[in-house]
């Protein structure tokens, strides 16, 4: 089990259920959750001042978001809806649709990772949103059930579990968790709004090699620093 140490802090808002999670040029992008609440927004990661908002009307109920060329892509919970919206207007492009529920949202250079909530990740065509393969995450023979947020990091997916303060390092090959990073104690329990305060973000910039985790309604992005097992 590889620990962390934290390199440094940034502003989060408690008003956030965070559902999406990245950064590129020196933007936070954040897709929120709840019927009602939910957005996907461009932040300062330095002042956490949004930029850019979008929200998402009822009864839809934002999740995983994703950048794509210009474009930042954003599913929701259960309305089978994928939005497209241009990244630096924020405008509407255009929609996919899908079976299942959707949860998180990464990608390669090639392709989109998504998680549903169960073990299994698919791997999507970013021009049609179309599954083109999927793999089930097992620790030892055993499945991973309740991916969550998802970022790709050194060839490597990395995934929240729902209700875990535990990132998985899994294998895009064959879903194999090749290490887990335990976060525990991170944020103190006294900082947390209720019980579904929970660890659910991890962003990469792969320009300077940083990660950044946070979860919903919490105070504060941290940047991480993966210590490995002795």
């Amino acid at each position: 089990m590889d620990g962390y140490t934290v390199v440094a802090k940034y502003p989060h808002s408690t008003a956030s259920y965070t559902e999406g999670f990245f950064y590129l040029d020196g933007l936070f992008y954040e897709g929120t959750g709840m019927v009602g609440r939910s957005a996907v927004m461009a932040i300062d990661s330095v002042t956490g001042k949004v930029r850019q908002r979008h929200d998402l009307a009822a009864p839809y109920f934002g999740e995983g978001i994703v950048d794509w060329g210009p474009n930042v892509y954003e599913w929701t919970w259960q309305s089978h809806v994928c939005f497209v919206y241009d990244r630096f207007s924020m405008r509407l492009i255009k929609q996919f649709s899908y079976t299942g529920e959707g949860w998180g949202m990464t990608r390669t250079a090639k392709e989109l990772i998504t998680s549903d909530g169960t073990a299994t990740l698919r791997f999507r065509d970013p021009n049609t949103f179309a599954e083109t393969r999927n793999i089930v995450v097992k620790d030892d023979g055993k499945a991973i059930e309740q991916l969550n947020e998802l970022e790709y990091i050194h060839g490597e997916i990395y995934a929240n579990v729902w209700h875990m303060d535990r990132i998985a390092r899994i294998s895009p090959k064959d879903g194999h968790v090749i290490a887990w990073i335990d976060l525990t104690g991170l944020l103190p329990d006294d900082q947390k709004i209720d019980r579904e305060s929970v660890l659910n973000g991890i962003a990469y910039d792969a320009q300077r090699d940083r990660i950044f985790v946070t979860g919903k309604q919490w105070p504060t992005i941290f940047e991480i620093k993966v210590v490995p097992r002795q």
